[in-house]
């Protein structure tokens, strides 16, 4: 009996535990960036000689890239600010006493579990060239527009994001909401407090969760990169050319030296977004406090 409890406090077992995940874990991302960043630093010889920042300099210099990262900056900063104001004002409202709420709450749950293929069809079938929004507007004796083909592919893209996702981020707002205790809103309510109060108790509470969003937020803006390839190909309208068709294509080219480089460079933009939010959220904390 007395040697359970050892046993559970024993980080040796947890490690036995956790040891199959971290196996995998090694196998199918640590070592293979890792690999990657000794790429980035190679030519593409046989030889495999040391270029030292050549790849990047190439890379920084490709037109190709910087319309890719223009365009991956554009839509993560547009995107996710708006996924966030969504998001908080719906879970709010579904917090609240709002009539149908739990027929809402499913229904924004819906899109989590539909098919991406699926989703794309539909998509296809109102914005293409013979779909359902150009036969509309040639009921209203309008000329048709070419969706994927130009700068309303990017809306189109941006919307769909919005769609397919918000469910989720409302989920976690929502189970962050309900874990803020009653009793400050109600001692909010004896002091007469006003609603900017209430705001305020509820920002410093839902801060760390509001920070979380906003990184699953940053993640699914890159992974949108899937629709987007479903909905146009390989080689999009410009305005929809991102970071990952462009890795897409140098991997499609065996181009492994600028891949790699630019998926580290993606790596490094990521890590440093997520450090500024890190940091964000102590100004914050402190600053209402």
């Amino acid at each position: 009996m007395r040697l359970q409890p050892k046993l559970r406090r024993d980080p040796v077992i947890a490690l036995i535990f956790l040891a199959p995940s971290l196996i995998g874990f090694m196998l199918f991302y640590i070592i293979p960036f890792i690999m990657g960043m000794v790429y980035a630093v190679q030519d593409g010889s046989k030889a495999a000689h040391f270029v030292g920042l050549d790849n990047y300099i190439q890379l920084i210099q490709s037109q190709s890239f910087r319309k890719a990262a223009w365009n991956t900056f554009w839509f993560t900063s547009v995107s996710v600010p708006i996924m966030l104001m969504s998001a908080l004002w719906v879970a709010m409202a579904l917090n609240s006493k709002l009539f149908i709420r739990r027929f809402l709450r499913t229904s924004y749950v819906l899109p989590l579990v539909v098919p991406v293929a699926s989703i794309v069809l539909v998509w296809q079938s109102i914005f293409e060239w013979n779909g359902a929004m150009n036969h509309l507007f040639e009921w209203f004796g309008w000329a048709r527009i070419d969706w994927f083909k130009s700068e309303y592919a990017r809306w189109i893209v941006l919307f769909l994001y919005l769609w397919k996702n918000l469910g989720y981020n409302v989920i976690l707002i929502l189970a962050g909401l309900q874990q803020i205790p009653k009793d400050f809103y109600e001692v909010a309510d004896i002091e007469a407090g006003t609603t900017w109060t209430k705001l305020k108790i509820t920002m410093i509470y839902l801060t760390p969760t509001l920070i979380f969003v906003a990184i699953m937020a940053i993640v699914q803006s890159f992974k949108v990169f899937r629709e987007t390839y479903l909905l146009a190909g390989d080689y999009p309208h410009d305005s929809i050319y991102q970071l990952q068709h462009y890795m897409n294509n140098m991997f499609a080219s065996i181009d492994i030296q600028k891949l790699t480089a630019a998926a580290v460079l993606m790596v490094l933009a990521i890590w440093l977004v997520v450090t500024l939010l890190f940091r964000a959220e102590r100004w914050f904390r402190s600053f209402m406090n």
